[in-house]
């Protein structure tokens, strides 16, 4: 069972108790991420989320990095285009340690300018590293593309331009705004103890008594049908196709989680039948969907060889034309459901798993939503909910992002 407690300040606890695992999973969320940055700011979130790992007042990085070793733990973090998550996943008997150096790292880590000069280029060379992996530049030019004028279309990452106008005093500025109490939720769970959770709550009473500003309002972007087209020094032709999506809280989502299975996110789905194995076009093929508050979008990515990138596009359009027609079949939503059904529950093997979902159940939704009313309303789809999605998506104008190898590259 999932309980929740709100401390004094703000911070919102959320726990489940595992009796049966030896591990605890523990992530301290933060409601931002790089879609609340200005256009100046762009990559800021990313940058913080990197400097809690340099060193706190008692601590150097290595001493970070050593004492998680030395107790055999995890400890990571990543950025998301809404959320920053610091995580750790330890034994039970190591979660108190872990919390408190997770607490450490969140509350009272240095910015020494030093540091912020060094994880500059430690960020300008996992820019490069992105533009060096052709699926994610495609696909990082793709949502550049389709939200030009909005945050949500803009890198994590940032950019070498901004990253270069970065410093302590304008970092410490955007964590004042953003790292408040009320957006934070620390999710725990696995084999838990009482008192491990009331030393979270007096671990995170530290924020300072400052009058509250105003929450960032996020603007819905418009999205773009726009074609981006690149050279590079790459073997294939990489194909991104981008349609307008939904929000986490579209009531008709799951048939858009539906769709993207049937379409392309299995070895069965037809994209991955019809491209890879009747016509052996390429080696990777998918689709995904992304959902964010309110809005979102559905990808379709493909790589090939130059000389058959038209068929490769063929091939896919007509695949879509195919199912804009006909719309999917009973079979296709009795397998899709199968499938998605057991992904959930095999996606909830581990205390990260339990820790990484009851967390976004809080920030989306404010309450633990179960497995049961996922599974509830997944039954709920139809395959005329899954044609209203093909209608008012599929058939809408798309985006693309296309990099091919640039001249006496091959």
């Amino acid at each position: 069972m999932v309980t929740k407690h709100i401390c004094a300040n703000g911070v919102r606890i959320v726990a489940e108790d595992i009796p049966h695992v030896r591990s605890v999973a523990i992530g301290i969320w933060v409601n931002v991420g790089s879609r609340y940055e200005q256009p100046h700011e762009n990559g800021m979130t990313h940058f913080i989320e990197h400097m809690l790992f340099k060193g706190t007042e008692t601590r150097s990085a290595k001493d970070i990095a050593e004492a998680f070793d030395r107790i055999g733990g995890q400890l990571n973090a990543f950025t998301s285009k809404e959320n920053t998550c610091y995580y750790g996943v330890v034994l039970d008997h190591h979660a108190k340690k872990a919390i408190e150096m997770l607490a450490d790292m969140f509350f009272h880590s240095k910015f020494a300018p030093e540091d912020i000069d060094k994880e500059r280029q430690v960020i300008l060379e996992e820019i490069a590293m992105t533009e060096d992996v052709p699926d994610e530049d495609v696909d990082e030019r793709l949502w550049q593309g389709m939200f030009p004028n909005n945050a949500l279309g803009a890198p994590i990452l940032g950019t070498a331009e901004t990253l270069q106008t970065f410093n302590r005093e304008n970092i410490l500025a955007y964590m004042h705004k953003h790292y408040r109490p009320e957006q934070i939720v620390v999710s725990v769970a696995g084999h838990l103890s009482s008192s491990l959770i009331q030393m979270i709550e007096e671990l995170f009473d530290q924020f300072p008594n400052t009058a509250k500003l105003k929450p960032t309002i996020l603007t819905l972007p418009t999205f773009v049908p726009a074609k981006i087209e690149k050279t590079s020094h790459v073997e294939q032709s990489h194909l991104a196709l981008g349609y307008p999506g939904l929000g986490m809280e579209a009531p008709n989502l799951l048939s858009l989680v539906v769709l993207n299975s049937v379409l392309g996110d299995s070895m069965s789905s037809r994209l991955f039948q019809e491209v890879r194995e009747e016509k052996a076009l390429a080696y990777s093929v998918y689709s995904y969907y992304s959902a964010y508050q309110d809005t979102g979008a559905f990808v379709i990515y493909a790589g090939t060889s130059p000389h058959q990138l038209p068929l490769l596009q063929q091939t896919i359009y007509q695949s879509i034309d195919t199912i804009c027609r006909d719309g999917i079949t009973e079979k296709e939503l009795m397998f899709a459901k199968e499938q998605l059904e057991s992904n959930l529950l095999l996606g909830l093997e581990t205390s990260y798993d339990y820790m990484n979902r009851n967390a976004k159940n809080e920030l989306v939704f404010g309450y633990n939503r179960t497995i049961e009313e996922a599974l509830a309303e997944l039954q709920e789809v139809t395959v005329q909910s899954v044609g209203q999605i093909i209608t008012e998506h599929l058939k809408q104008p798309y985006a693309s992002s296309i990099i091919t190898p640039a001249k006496g590259s091959n």
